[in-house]
């Protein structure tokens, strides 16, 4: 096979966002777009060792595997390190280039945005320690990208994904692998598999696992069904699909309706759970009952001591600001670090390197460790059922016993999508001004005594990172976020997070939408959101 310059027109809009460049997928689909930004990448990142290639399979996923295997073995990569079908959940792919020693990985995803021709397309570069690719290294992509006028590929048939093996091509060597197998090996090191069968195997103990029709159904089978024992029928929506079965892979209730419904029905599962298009965000439910991503954090936190892989060896936890403070409460007990970084799991790789931190999350369903260098939906879930065999107790009775002794975040999310960039931006600006007037103004029976734009400092490469988000905090001990989203492909997307805590017995229970409730009045009041925007209500609630 012969190297093949082609001429290409730059194009001016491939400037990586929270997760790697995101568009809608036809976007992706215009003549050299996708090769262009993936020159840029080897622009600035040439291939070094191997490089893991995979994706979660949505519509586009195949046809640009086999282009950035062109354009890898063009511009030097000698070792291709792909999941068979070019499938790759997130976190094994993260796993793959740290056990593998590797250059790095190209990741085709969009995570939890829908998929099919009408959805949306994702490429993200992690670097040799598994992690996305640093502020730094996305804006060079950026640059390059705008200045390219050729890329390099080479011409012959397409690479066969589907069988196991080696073979050469273009003198390089493109190693086609199971995209579970690596994976589950380190999650048996992790958990207590013995004591996870043995809650399985008990006849008194059902679980449903809904994969959504995205990449972790090889998972989920290779784990659950292979591994620990549950029955095949655990298994829901587990054939991955290119439009991922013209559902939304983002793993709540409403997203997850036939899940809901079986832990709903007399004698239905015990336990529920589910994970997102590319297998990095999880939710877990039990009959009647969600348990709350930031919760999650902090209850995997507070029981880190019964999992095998990290007791004794908890240095530090970390959220992300918009996250709930349910967690610094638990560190503070425990007497952990406990670190607050911008949105975007990137910012939690130099805390994981220096050992600053085991575990760590994001109110938006991701929770991972010190094990690889992304989220993980399924590791979180295993966590929990490592914590139900241990503690012998339901999911819903270790949340309840968790607010009892360190009392309830209550948190919601209102997204406000689609809205006009240069509204959402006013909006954004002059919250940013009011800042200092809205200190000690009362808006119905919540008065704010703190007001900041929340600014990053690495506290372990001193790397900055500004203007991630207004913070208001009131003197009921509840807190707002506002920030724009980094993730959508059409407009722009204002997110507020409300936040009430509360000890009051009698409240713990409440319905999160009640406590949060005067938090919400105070949300769009002082942001004039209805004024700027011309929305009275957000588009979802979550």
């Amino acid at each position: 096979m012969s190297i093949v310059t082609v001429p290409c027109t730059p194009y001016a809009d491939q400037k990586p966002g929270t997760s790697g460049l995101r568009k809608q997928t036809r976007h992706f689909q215009q003549p050299n777009y996708l090769e262009t930004f993936v020159q840029a990448i080897f622009q600035v990142k040439p291939p070094e060792g191997a490089l893991v290639v995979g994706g979660d399979g949505r519509f586009f996923n195949a046809e640009a595997i086999q282009s950035i295997i062109r354009l890898a073995i063009a511009n030097g990569c000698k070792h291709l390190i792909i999941g068979r079908d070019g499938l790759l959940s997130t976190p094994a792919a993260s796993h793959l280039v740290r056990s593998r020693k590797a250059g790095g990985a190209i990741i085709l995803s969009a995570s939890h945005n829908p998929a099919g021709p009408d959805g949306d397309f994702g490429i993200k570069f992690n670097g040799p320690n598994g992690a996305p690719a640093g502020e730094d290294v996305t804006e060079a992509f950026f640059e390059a990208s705008k200045a390219l006028t050729s890329y390099q590929t080479i011409d012959g048939p397409p690479c066969d994904l589907s069988a196991l093996g080696s073979r050469t091509v273009g003198g390089a060597t493109v190693e086609i692998i199971d995209p579970a197998a690596d994976y589950a090996d380190l999650m048996e090191q992790l958990f207590d598999f013995d004591q996870i069968r043995g809650l399985l195997s008990s006849g008194r103990f059902h679980l449903l696992f809904d994969a959504m029709s995205a990449v972790t159904g090889p998972y989920g089978r290779e784990i659950l069904v292979n591994r620990l024992g549950a029955p095949e029928d655990c298994l829901l929506r587990a054939q991955p699909l290119t439009d991922f079965g013209h559902a939304h892979p983002d793993p709540t209730p409403a997203n997850a309706k036939e899940l809901v419904r079986r832990l709903a029905a007399q004698g239905g599962p015990d336990f529920g759970a589910a994970s997102d298009g590319d297998g990095d965000r999880h939710m877990v439910l039990a009959p009647g009952f969600h348990v709350n991503p930031s919760d999650s954090l902090a209850i995997l936190t507070a029981n880190a001591e019964l999992v095998p892989g990290y007791r004794g060896r908890m240095s530090g936890v970390a959220r992300s600001m918009p996250t709930s403070r349910a967690v610094d409460v638990v560190a503070k007990a425990l007497n952990l670090p406990c670190y607050e970084t911008p949105t975007g799991w990137k910012f939690f790789g130099s805390l994981l390197d220096a050992g600053a931190i085991t575990l760590c999350g994001e109110e938006s369903a991701g929770a991972g460790s010190d094990h690889i260098r992304e989220k993980d939906g399924v590791w979180a879930i295993l966590f929990w059922l490592n914590l139900v065999a241990a503690r012998g107790q339901s999911v819903r009775e270790i949340v309840e016993d968790h607010w009892r002794r360190f009392g309830r975040h209550a948190c919601v999310r209102l997204d406000y999508d689609g809205l006009p960039a240069a509204a959402a931006q006013e909006l954004m600006a002059a919250l940013t001004r009011s800042l200092g007037d809205l200190k000690g103004q009362s808006f119905g029976d919540q008065t704010i005594e703190g007001a900041d734009m929340f600014d990053y400092v690495d506290p372990i490469n001193g790397a900055t990172a500004k203007d991630q988000g207004v913070r208001l905090f009131t003197a009921s001990g509840g807190r707002v976020v506002y920030r724009l989203s980094g993730t959508g492909t059409s407009g722009a997307t204002l997110r507020v997070y409300l936040e009430q805590y509360t000890q009051e017995a009698a409240r713990l229970s409440d319905p999160a939408a009640d406590l949060v409730a005067p938090l919400e009045a105070l949300a769009k009041e002082a942001a004039m959101i209805e004024k700027l925007t011309g929305r009275s209500e957000p588009s979802a609630r979550v």
